[in-house]
């Protein structure tokens, strides 16, 4: 070989030991440099050298999967299918053999960054294991006086158990259940108890004040605390409602109300005088008609409203009082009704990414493990980082929520994936989480493909994850974390951008081509 070629290969070798060394650097490895360098030089890498670098999302050779010119080139392939995605900010990623263990690519693994909705998988975890599969949320109705000929002399207590997904057909039912024990009359007042829990009058309070996702959080809820707006224009004016809407009944609600004004802008303003979430709307945005969910702040008032309409039509008068901070020693309960059990709640939380059932479930996991209900949501965040390093031996991470709609919390895709890798087969989540189309570049699914994906998805402003399951055509799970977020341009966005901010649907939509990018490398590395 003449000096130049040699000279060529040495540069070439050397390259590849560089980027090596990169690699184990980011994963904590304990191999020497020295070692590995004596390795790489050894007659056995030349025949690997000849083949061409993994570039795209090929398969890559391996000449023995965990050799380290074969973690090396990986490693190369995973920092440019990063760069080719052209996201501004940061990419935590880790995927790991679900079975053993084996961490097998990294990318930034100990950054902690915003986990968005990928926190509800956690928050999945830490409700199976705290409050058990056979959970089931109740809300009851309980007589604080005696019941003679069809009186009850004294109050009603609608008492409420943190169920999030109570609505206006089950609280329907509770009164028909009313009317079937005899009861037509309460001498007393109809008041509420909500187990002590607090209430918070949204879950994030820097999102815009009109968006249903961030409602209140309370030991009462109804329909996920949100009211039905709708609006229909007749002739110059509007006719506008405000309802607890369910599929059965659809009663009107003056806990709410809706104003329009002549202006162009805001949208929506909110304010809460008076007891009353009281709203308005711009004249110029409503067009000739439309409808959408506004969060209500007051719950507890809302439930109560609602129920007291409910049981009037079925004969039954209430008169609404003001909450009880306890219940009395020895009252009955009349009758209740049940949520579905914690694997259907969560079934419909992972798929639907409903906020407030995490942020009830995180709660509830809070006060079972604990004995309290945590004084607001961070304090319970924290208590769910507490739990997560106890059972899955991950370091340090903050929990502002439990539905990561927060964007304080922070994580990184090591963790995640220790977390769900160790808790969900002792939990049984993985068939709980939604099955996820495999998507090209361009987004469009992929009829045919050769990978099965049940994970939690999760979006915030210029912050898109990806945690779960991967199933290979071979029979090999993996299970991995994909967390992109340029936290600094989400934190310079106002409140008011927050809805719709400039440039982020193209970043997210570049974002989720990573993701997919990744599955679609794994799938031809790791067979």
């Amino acid at each position: 070989m003449r000096s130049g070629e040699r000279g060529r290969l040495s540069r070439l070798k050397l390259r590849c030991a560089f980027a090596y060394v990169a690699a184990m650097t980011e994963e904590r490895s304990h191999l020497t440099r020295r070692l590995f360098l004596g390795g790489l030089l050894s007659g056995g890498a030349g025949a690997a050298l000849a083949a061409p670098p993994a570039v795209s999302l090929r398969p890559m050779p391996r000449p023995g999967a965990d050799s380290a010119l074969a973690r090396a080139m990986r490693a190369r392939g995973v920092e440019e299918l990063v760069a080719k995605a052209g996201l501004t900010g940061k990419v935590s990623m880790a995927v790991a053999d679900a079975k053993t263990g084996a961490m097998l690519e990294v990318h930034n693994p100990l950054l902690p960054l915003p986990p968005a909705s990928t926190a509800k998988a956690i928050t999945g975890l830490y409700a199976l294991d705290v409050l058990g599969a056979e959970h089931r949320f109740r809300t009851r109705l309980i007589a604080a006086g005696p019941v003679t000929g069809g009186r009850l002399q004294g109050d009603l207590i609608l008492a409420g158990g943190g169920d999030p997904t109570l609505d206006t057909d089950a609280l329907g039912a509770l009164a028909a259940q009313l009317k079937e024990t005899g009861i037509f009359e309460v001498t007393g007042q109809l008041r509420t108890y909500d187990g002590n829990w607090p209430e918070i009058p949204a879950i994030d309070a820097g999102q815009p004040d009109h968006v249903g996702y961030s409602p209140a959080v309370g030991g009462l809820n109804l329909n996920f605390n949100r009211v039905h707006f709708e609006w229909k224009r007749q002739g110059g004016a509007w006719m506008t409602t405000m309802q607890a809407r369910g599929q059965r009944f659809r009663p009107g609600v003056e806990t709410a109300r809706m104003e329009i004004a002549d202006r162009a802008a805001p949208v929506y303003t909110y304010s809460g005088q008076g007891g009353v979430d009281r709203w308005s709307v711009a004249r110029g945005a409503l067009g000739n008609g439309g409808a959408r969910w506004l969060p209500v702040r007051r719950p507890a008032a809302y439930a109560a409203e609602t129920f007291t309409a409910l049981a009037r039509s079925y004969g039954i008068v209430l008169r609404p009082g003001p909450p009880v901070a306890h219940l009395p020693d020895g009252a009955p309960v009349l009758t209740m009704v049940e949520s579905a059990p914690l694997p259907d709640i969560l079934r419909g939380m992972l798929r639907y990414s409903t906020n407030i059932t995490a942020e009830c479930l995180g709660l509830a996991a809070a006060e079972q493990r604990t004995g309290r209900v945590p004084p607001g949501l961070r304090p319970s965040g924290a208590e769910m980082a507490a739990w997560l390093a106890e059972r899955s031996g991950t370091g340090a991470k903050r929990f502002v929520d439990h539905s990561g709609l927060g964007g304080a919390s922070r994580i990184s895709a090591r963790q995640m994936v220790e977390g769900l890798r160790r808790l969900t087969p002792e939990t049984g989540l993985k068939p709980l989480l939604r099955e996820i189309a495999f998507r090209d570049g361009q987004g469009r699914k992929v009829e045919g493909a050769r990978v099965q994906i049940r994970a939690k998805t999760g979006t915030l402003n210029f912050v898109s994850s990806l945690a779960g399951f991967v199933d290979l055509p071979g029979g090999r799970e993996l299970c991995f974390t994909v967390i992109c977020a340029d936290t600094a341009r989400r934190d310079a966005l106002t409140k008011a951008e927050r809805e719709r901010p400039a440039g982020n649907r193209a970043w997210v939509r570049r974002a989720r081509a990573l993701h997919m990018a990744m599955i679609d490398r794994w799938s031809k590395v790791y067979v």
